[in-house]
């Protein structure tokens, strides 16, 4: 599976973004999908993740103003962010991992894509 995110760019707190995913192959709905994000200086940390019949798990700091959606026809992921603050800043990257269940852990997904840059101005 090859992933590629698109969507990020700089906005204003209280802003909205939406970031998508393109994922490749012919088992997309086999997957189980999640949205990471990496600040400078810290670890990768998981942000939001989706199954394949549209199950989903967000962390708690954003719980409430992102969504994650899938179309599996159309082999996207998209992660909605709204009401952004300057502490959403970071690197997003969207994954995948070969299950039926919403994954949280880093270490078990299978695939990782390309990061987009997302910045939040106070």
């Amino acid at each position: 599976v090859q992933l590629q995110a698109s969507g990020g760019g700089l906005v204003q707190a209280g802003g909205s973004l939406r970031l998508s995913c393109a994922a490749s192959g012919r088992t997309f709905s086999n997957y189980a999908m999640g949205w990471f994000r990496q600040a400078p200086g810290k670890e990768r940390e998981f942000v939001a993740g989706i199954n394949w019949s549209g199950g989903t798990t967000y962390s708690d700091s954003v719980k409430g103003r992102f969504t994650i959606s899938r179309d599996n026809a159309k082999k996207m992921v998209d992660l909605q962010m709204n009401s952004l603050k300057p502490e959403d800043t970071a690197v997003y990257y969207c994954a995948a991992k070969w299950s039926t269940v919403v994954v949280v852990p880093r270490r078990l997904y299978d695939y990782f894509g390309q990061g987009t840059q997302v910045t939040v101005s106070s």
